[in-house]
């Protein structure tokens, strides 16, 4: 089964970028239409229906980036304890192949 499984923890570190990335999106869009006011387009059943708009995207957005957040975090979690058991593995390694070329015993 192990065979099958791969980890690329600079994928991982990609991901992460990638989650930083949509948040700063999410963050700009907000913002650009935190500017727009709903008087400013019409009618007042329409100026009524922008402004409902504005805080359900409000709330959706916020609702998003803390969903972002914590899969980022839970990746940067893995991301951390793959790397170190990689360094782990790498020095276990290590220290079998000088064990085995000095004849066994401890270096």
């Amino acid at each position: 089964m192990g065979d099958h499984f791969k980890t690329d923890t600079d994928q991982l570190g990609a991901f992460l970028r990638t989650l930083d990335t949509c948040i700063k999106d999410l963050d700009e869009a907000r913002a650009a239409l935190g500017h727009v006011r709903a008087d400013q387009i019409g009618t007042p059943r329409l100026d009524e229906a922008c402004d409902g708009f504005q805080e359900r995207w409000k709330y959706g957005s916020e609702q998003t980036k803390k969903m972002v957040d914590a899969v980022g975090e839970g990746v940067k979690t893995n991301k951390q304890a793959y790397e170190e058991v990689e360094k782990a593995l790498e020095q276990a390694f290590k220290k079998m192949a000088a064990e085995s070329t000095s004849g066994g015993t401890p270096s």
